[in-house]
């Protein structure tokens, strides 16, 4: 039976559902709708873990191929502050400019029979007539605050300023840089993109606390001083790069708090929210494009295997709600070790560089850093132990094995 879609927004959440919609039944009629032009995208490279890419390959294995060799890989973590660079180990990240994911997904899309819409704005007013409406469209999505007293939108903004930059500068890891001005403290997190999408560049995030920001003036500065400011800042890890800003129609830069939205429920008749409409985590913990992708594939399940449509709709916003629970939680810890960062760089930059990575703990913020500090070691320790020791049995054993029948030969 042809089933009529509709996708508002053309983000990564509404091109990859449009995408598995297809690949389950080719019959369906799905149209996606992006107010923007093809080609335009905000932000620059967007971050993903290799968790992602098995999933991706699982549902389409075309597309994830196209985005796996698009991406810039990395396993390692590097803090810079007070002048020492401390260097860690980490999970195998990637990362891929946000325009070359949108190409490669609208590409598979189209390939699949897909009609993509450029420079077409859905609002409440000018809804098409489909079976299903997937709201897409981001974290102002005009169809939910349409509707936001039957979703319970709720949106709390965060304390620290942040602004999304770009920079010519390609970091070989994860890169972390924390500079003490003045006015307190300011930091920036880098990571590269652009292989197969241009010139290789990087992401670059900066923030500061409320207080650093109007002491620097950045609150009155153009985005050339305000950028000149960054650069002169950060230039032992920029090397001389420039930063690339993204400005405003006024001219200003686009520092903002972060907000975080939730809502009470994710659909309403035949309208269903999707990616950053229904649910934001801090960009701290670099999940915004994974779980968009993983709603994606939630919902294509659950309407493959629930025919009715409400009970799809209810069976994809639970399943979404259970597994965003600990991923949230691990944002809003983020979020608070940021907005406390004085308290951590008291220690000497390894140990500081080491609590970052502990940053989603819970436990955390109840316990003087230095302790934390020591008793995560011992664990580590401790469980290092135990893996050798799990390592070792067995070995131990055939060698005692062996030599107990040679003594009997």
């Amino acid at each position: 039976m042809c089933v009529k879609i509709v996708c508002v927004g053309g983000g990564p959440a509404g091109l990859y559902l449009s995408i598995l919609l297809k690949l389950r039944d080719p019959s369906h009629d799905i149209t996606v709708h992006e107010r923007n032009p093809e080609g335009t995208t905000y932000g620059w490279g967007v971050t993903y873990w290799r968790g992602l890419l098995v999933k991706l390959y699982e549902r389409d294995p075309v597309s994830a191929r196209a985005i796996e060799d698009s991406s810039v890989r990395w396993d390692e973590g590097v803090a810079h502050v007070r002048g020492v660079t401390a260097r860690r180990p980490s999970d195998s990240g990637h990362g891929i400019g946000r325009h070359r994911l949108l190409e490669i997904l609208a590409e598979r899309a189209r390939a699949l029979g897909v009609r993509l819409d450029y420079e077409h704005e859905i609002t409440p007013e000018n809804l098409p007539a489909a079976d299903l409406i997937v709201a897409g469209d981001g974290v102002h999505s005009s169809l939910r605050t349409q509707y936001a007293d039957h979703f319970g939108t709720q949106a709390r903004a965060g304390r620290n300023r942040y602004l999304w930059l770009g920079t010519s500068k390609v970091f070989d890891a994860f890169t972390f840089a924390f500079v003490e001005t003045a006015h307190g403290w300011i930091w920036c997190y880098g990571y590269g993109y652009g292989k197969g999408s241009g010139p290789d560049a990087s992401t670059c995030v900066v923030e500061c606390a409320p207080e650093t920001w109007t002491g620097l003036g950045f609150d009155t500065a153009s985005e050339a001083d305000g950028l000149a400011l960054l650069e002169k800042l950060f230039a032992d890890v920029l090397d001389g790069h420039p930063l690339i800003g993204r400005s405003g129609p006024d001219g200003s830069d686009r520092w903002r708090p972060f907000r975080t939205f939730d809502n009470r429920t994710w659909h309403r008749d035949n309208l269903v929210l999707l990616g950053d409409a229904a649910h934001t985590t801090h960009y701290s913990i670099g999940a915004g494009t994974t779980l968009a992708l993983e709603d994606a594939i939630a919902l294509a399940d659950a309407l493959h295997e629930h025919p009715v449509l409400p009970e799809a709709l209810a069976h994809y916003e639970r399943e979404r709600k259970q597994a965003l629970l600990s991923i949230q939680s691990a944002a809003r810890y983020s979020a608070q070790w940021y907005e406390n960062l004085p308290r951590y760089l008291q220690l000497p930059p390894d140990q500081m560089f080491a609590l970052l990575g502990q940053r989603h703990s819970p436990l955390l913020p109840h316990l003087p850093p230095q302790l934390y500090y020591k008793i995560d070691r011992a664990a580590g320790q401790l469980e290092a132990m135990r893996r050798l020791k799990r390592w070792l049995g067995p070995k131990v054993a055939r060698t005692v094995h062996a030599r107990a029948l040679a003594s009997r030969t």
